[in-house]
């Protein structure tokens, strides 16, 4: 294995938000304390030590940033205040970047103007094309009904649904691609696809709960873990929602579930009950979205914990496309079921202003990745450990007695 050092490592994570690494001193503190670090897999202290020697070949191989939920246990009783955990994070972010093909994830984690500047122009371009395409289409629109559909037609929507479910497919999945080449390293072509497709569950029950994440037994820390259940949860409804399936659910003015095809228009809400499943799933990820980056913001605000006390411009960012996008989608909601028409129809351009650019941009490049990362490494690991124990420690029993002979 190439154990070459780049003696410019500490320099360029600076650009990621690295400050304090240079004060640790070795002693393992971290590590002992740590909830979740295991003799296979050990954090924070090994992760610190590759960054101060400037071991970047090691760090893209490491599975161990994704194994920490920076529960801040180890920043607090570190006797350097080298704050590992903000390591652990700033780890994340270089990995994300260096995971992505296409160089955005560097740009948007290296430079606040980048990022801001693209999603404001993504919006931009977003809000001019649906409104040009309210003006090509004005001779239909319903000026009585809150009626979106006669603004931008539900089969125009769909279609652009599956072009932007296409763009975050294919750069979402070729970089975890990478990035499951590069955690799996020798093993990545010796492990069999069965195995693969036999932990997958356990990669949907990690993300569908965040488990891991409670197993940090730090003070505070389960408010903490049920604020970001309450944020993942929130968003994959809404992402599931918006991309995965198409057509029907007027939650938030855009087209929904395929399999609702027909039950009414979008513009047409009070002809869904209130209670209807899809409509209650809408206004739990209001809740769930508005609660969970509301807890997040003011603990940024008030550095109420270690983790907060550094804060990253894409955290901002995360927090602000967030808190828009739910909240934007609620009062659309209400111009629907009020009859606002122009008002429904002016909210609904914003709306897509901020969730399209959420989207296309922060999902596969910048910190909503880590949701997909975060899962998917540990599923690796179960696997990994699987194909040793089952594998290579049988095969290991078997030619012992040959070795002896």
């Amino acid at each position: 294995m190439s154990n070459r050092v780049d003696p410019n490592l500490i320099k360029e994570l600076r650009e990621y938000g690295l400050k304090d690494a240079g004060k640790c001193y070795n002693c393992g503190n971290c590590t002992a304390i740590c909830d979740l670090s295991t003799p296979e897999n050990p954090f924070p202290r090994k992760m610190v030590r590759y960054v101060q020697l400037g071991q970047k070949e090691k760090i893209l191989k490491s599975p161990e940033p994704w194994l920490c939920y920076y529960c801040g246990d180890c920043s607090i009783r570190c006797p350097r205040e080298a704050d590992p955990g903000e390591t652990m994070m700033v780890l994340r972010r270089y990995l994300t970047s260096l995971y992505d093909w296409t160089g955005f994830s560097k740009k948007f984690y290296t430079s606040e103007k980048f990022e801001t500047t693209a999603v404001a122009a993504i919006g931009i371009l977003v809000g001019l094309g649906m409104i040009f395409w309210g003006i090509a289409n004005h001779a239909m629109i319903d000026w009585k009904h809150a009626d979106v559909s006669s603004v931008w037609s539900t089969a125009g929507m769909e279609i652009a649904d599956l072009v932007m479910a296409s763009i975050l497919s294919f750069f979402l999945l070729t970089n975890l691609f990478r990035c499951v080449k590069l955690v799996m390293g020798d093993y990545f072509k010796k492990v069999p696809l069965k195995m693969y497709y036999e932990e997958f569950k356990y990669l949907l029950v990690q993300f569908a709960t965040q488990k891991q994440f409670d197993g940090c037994k730090t003070k505070g820390n389960r408010a903490r873990w049920i604020a970001h259940l309450a944020i993942m949860t929130g968003y994959a409804t809404i992402f599931l929602l918006v991309v995965v399936f198409l057509n029907g659910l007027p939650f938030m003015g855009i087209n929904f579930l395929k399999f609702q095809r027909g039950w009414a228009s979008m513009g047409h809400v009070n002809e869904i009950s209130i209670f209807n499943p899809l409509r209650l799933l809408g206004y739990y990820s209001f809740f769930a979205l508005m609660y969970g980056t509301s807890y997040v913001i003011y603990s940024r605000l008030k550095k109420t914990a270690p983790q907060f006390k550094n804060t990253h411009s894409t955290d901002w960012m995360f927090l602000i496309l967030l808190q828009a996008t739910a909240i934007t989608g609620i009062l659309i909601n209400l111009g629907h079921i009020f009859n606002w028409v122009f008002f429904s129809y002016a909210i609904y351009v914003i709306h897509m202003m901020v969730a399209i650019p959420m989207l296309v941009l922060e999902v596969p490049f910048a910190k909503w990745a880590h949701l997909a990362y975060r899962p998917v490494v540990l599923m690796l690991m179960k696997v990994k450990g699987r194909y040793i124990s089952e594998y290579e420690e049988i095969k290991g029993a078997v030619l012992e007695p040959e070795v002896a002979l």
